[in-house]
């Protein structure tokens, strides 16, 4: 299980140290891809299949399940950390998060996002974002 926030920086190669405590349950092998709300979002490669399982019983005759899968898998890298416990963000993953310099990553249960530092601040201090109503919604579905 992923948990917590860190801060890192990218260094000139595109590279992000990926938090230690992150690394026992992230493993060997991994895949990043285009997250949601300009984040990337980080699997471990058992996860990724659950999650590959799931798209792939997507109706094709949908077309915003043909988007959605497009988009999740067109952006899809395998990844896996160099002895030091960094990843390499391939260009277009690092345009897509605004990724330029400060990052922070986040534990979020079974995967792992990358944020820019700047989003992540504009993502939490968002007028929109009230963690009252989101709280109501959830226990609406019964959390």
């Amino acid at each position: 299980m992923f948990i917590g926030e860190y801060q890192h920086t990218l260094d000139t190669k595109g590279r992000i140290i990926m938090p230690s405590k992150f690394r026992e349950s992230l493993g060997d092998e991994f895949v990043m891809t285009k997250g949601l709300d300009n984040c990337l979002f980080v699997y471990p490669k058992n996860e990724w299949t659950i999650l590959e399982e799931k798209l792939k019983t997507l109706p094709l005759t949908n077309r915003d399940a043909r988007a959605f899968i497009r988009f999740f898998f067109s952006g899809a890298s395998e990844g896996n950390l160099d002895k030091q416990g960094r990843v390499l963000i391939p260009s277009n993953l690092r345009e897509h998060s605004k990724l330029d310099k400060e990052a922070v990553v986040i534990g979020v249960s079974t995967r792992i996002e990358i944020w820019s530092k700047e989003e992540w601040e504009s993502y939490n201090n968002d007028d929109n974002l009230s963690y009252e109503s989101i709280a109501e919604t959830m226990a609406e579905l019964g959390i």
